[in-house]
């Protein structure tokens, strides 16, 4: 898979999601396909079926690179660009560890860290849920 078809195929994901579902709740369904993808990469690692690793470490980064491409740096600002700093550096991360006789240990930090990221966009997406019920309580 070429860069670009990768690149395109994160964005489909990504739009598919983020029409089908609001979007804080389309970006927690992403980061727990990504970590699916990644333990199941470990998985296959580990197992020494490389090229189906090497399948589900190229869907898990395409989410990622999905996630960081479709940030909107305008009303974002600072936020969106530590997103996207973050989201590449786990996608060079998975990239650097995969193959790697370390690579059980970076897939865990890895995941852990995705895990980390995941949880606190369900934080924002329960706040925003709260604030959006309070707003319509006091409307009425």
């Amino acid at each position: 898979m070429t860069n670009s078809s990768a690149a395109y195929l994160a964005n489909n994901a990504y739009r598919s999601a983020a029409v089908a579902v609001p979007p804080l709740k389309a970006v927690v369904m992403l980061c727990d396909g990504a970590i699916t993808f990644l333990q199941k990469a470990q998985e296959a690692h580990d197992g020494k079926r490389f090229e189906e690793g090497h399948a589900h470490l190229t869907r898990a980064t395409a989410i990622l690179r999905g996630l960081s491409h479709n940030l909107d740096f305008t009303r974002g600002g600072a936020m969106a660009d530590r997103l996207y700093k973050t989201y590449n550096a786990l996608i060079m991360a998975c990239l650097r560890s995969y193959g790697r006789p370390e690579a059980k240990e970076g897939f865990r930090r890895i995941i852990a860290s995705l895990t980390e990221l995941r949880d606190a966009w369900k934080f924002v997406e329960a706040a925003a849920g709260k604030a959006k019920a309070a707003e319509s309580a006091a409307r009425r």
